[in-house]
Formats: C-alpha cells, sequence, structure tokens
C-alpha cells in the first residue's frame, strides 16, 4: 500500500462507500491505494440488500486492516425483505466485520418500495440493532415527519446510536436528530451549489463530537474538484475535498476537522473494540 501523500493531515475515515458497486469490481485495489495515499486510514462498506451486504462483508474480510462493513436494507430495497430476507440479513449484521446495521430508513422521494413496507422493515431493522447492540446506518429523504417518530420510538433502546446518513435536509431536521443525540454524516452533496449550498449556512451547528463524513462512492462526485476527474465515478480518495468544503463552512482548519471526525468514527463503530454501554 502507498505512504500517506499528506502526512501532516491526521487519518481520514469514509463512513460510507459503496465498494461493492459494479464500478469498483475492476480496480478496487486501485481505488483502495488512492484512498490510502490520500490520508484514509478506514473504510465503511455499505450493505443496501441481503445479497450487496454479503458481499460488502466479503470485500471487508479481504482488507480487514482497512475496511469494515455494514448490513441492511435500504428502503428502495424494502418490498424485498421477506421474512427470510431479513433472517438472513439478522445473520449477517451479527458477524464481528459489521460494525453497523443498515442502510436502512424511509425514501419518500423515490417511493420504491410501499412506505408502508418501508416503514415496517426500518422498524425490524431498529429492533434488531437494539437486540444485538450495534449502532444504525439510517437514510431518509423526503421522509422526516414519519422517520422522526420511529426513530425517537428507539432511541432509548438503541444503546449504540446510530448515524443520519448523507444528510441533505433542512435545519430544523437536523436539529431533530441532534436532540436525540444521533451523529450525522455529510457527503460530497454540500460541495453541490445547485442542491447542496443550504447546508453551508447550518453545518456549523453540528456539534464537533456528533460529525461524521463520507463519500457514499460511486455517487455523489463533489462538483467542486478541480481539475474535474474524467470519470464521474466518485472515489473514497475524494473524502478530502467533502473534509475542505466543510472545514470552511464550519470554520475550522481541515486537521482538527479530520481529527474530529476520525475520533467520531472510531467511537461510534466501535472501531477501537469499545463495548457500548
Amino acid at each position: 500500500m502507498p505512504e500517506q501523500l499528506n502526512p501532516a493531515l491526521p487519518p481520514l475515515i469514509d463512513i460510507g462507500a459503496n465498494l461493492g458497486h459494479e464500478s469498483f469490481a475492476h480496480d478496487l485495489d486501485a481505488v483502495l491505494e488512492r484512498a490510502i495515499a490520500a490520508g484514509l486510514e478506514h473504510l465503511i462498506v455499505t450493505g443496501t440488500s441481503p445479497s450487496a451486504s454479503e458481499h460488502a462483508i466479503e470485500i471487508a474480510l479481504k482488507y480487514p486492516e482497512i475496511l469494515s462493513a455494514t448490513a441492511g436494507v435500504h428502503p428502495h430495497e424494502a418490498q424485498h425483505c421477506h421474512a427470510e430476507a431479513f433472517a438472513h440479513i439478522s445473520a449477517l449484521a451479527k458477524q464481528e466485520i459489521v460494525c453497523a446495521v443498515g442502510e436502512t430508513g424511509l425514501d419518500f422521494n423515490r417511493d420504491f418500495s410501499p412506505r408502508a413496507v418501508q416503514q415496517s422493515v426500518f422498524e425490524n431493522h431498529m429492533e434488531l440493532a437494539c437486540e444485538i447492540n450495534k449502532p444504525v446506518f439510517l437514510h431518509q429523504r423526503d421522509a422526516h415527519e414519519r422517520f422522526l417518530p420511529i426513530l425517537k420510538s428507539f432511541r432509548d433502546a438503541l444503546k449504540c446510536g446510530g448515524v443520519v446518513h448523507c444528510f441533505t435536509g433542512e435545519k430544523n431536521e437536523l436539529f431533530d436528530y441532534l436532540d436525540l443525540d444521533m451523529y450525522v454524516g455529510i457527503t460530497g452533496w454540500i460541495c453541490d451549489e445547485r442542491r447542496g449550498s443550504h447546508l453551508l449556512e447550518f453545518v456549523k451547528n453540528i456539534p464537533a463530537n456528533r460529525l461524521l463524513i463520507e463519500t457514499d462512492a460511486p455517487y455523489l462526485l463533489p462538483r467542486s474538484l478541480r481539475p474535474k476527474p474524467k470519470s464521474r465515478r466518485n472515489e473514497p480518495c475524494y473524502l478530502t475535498e467533502v473534509l475542505n468544503t466543510l472545514a470552511q463552512a464550519v470554520g475550522r482548519p481541515p486537521e482538527q476537522l479530520a481529527a474530529e471526525t476520525t475520533t467520531n468514527a472510531k467511537a461510534l463503530f466501535q472501531l477501537a473494540k469499545a463495548p457500548c454501554k
């Protein structure tokens, strides 16, 4: 593996990268080498269905020194999450390499799965996370009014907490999640002048001990990257662009933000193997 290009920058953790996506099938080793060269010390591979979660675990087990995985069913896939499929997720989530239950939640923007089914599957995931004492990796889009009550109903039993990943919402939604002592994940959405500029106005309200960063690769390539990459595929190595944009918005040096977010990721996902209390 290569040396870090900027050793002055504390190591980074990408809490959400879809490395099981087909676009990474041909060059994953090179992708990880570029990530390490950019300063990443750990990445969490997102699971979005039983098969995708199984694949995420396979990838993480191949590189256990730098990767962990999640296991869950994305709300888009909820309609396929029958009893047998969820039993599969439950078994996968109990593996040591799996650091969170999810991706799970609600997506009323596209409604790829019926809303009632999304809610039921989301609740099943929350119950599982409470049962096995692992944090949740959450997705919410255009569903805050239904998502929040469900999250609230489980919060006391959710001893390991969780992250509202790829936060793209409004200030009131942010404060609702912070009131529940949740972590908040910021992606390259904040680098998008067309639809993410509103985040620049209030991300400074996220406490230093509740902020996380992620790429959601291969999605959400930061539009502020210069020079622009030839490929539209996002990669974990571009996490530094999210870091720098976020640092400007919150008014703290990138080095400080890197240290804070890495400390937070290790605490939430038990990357140091410390048990939840």
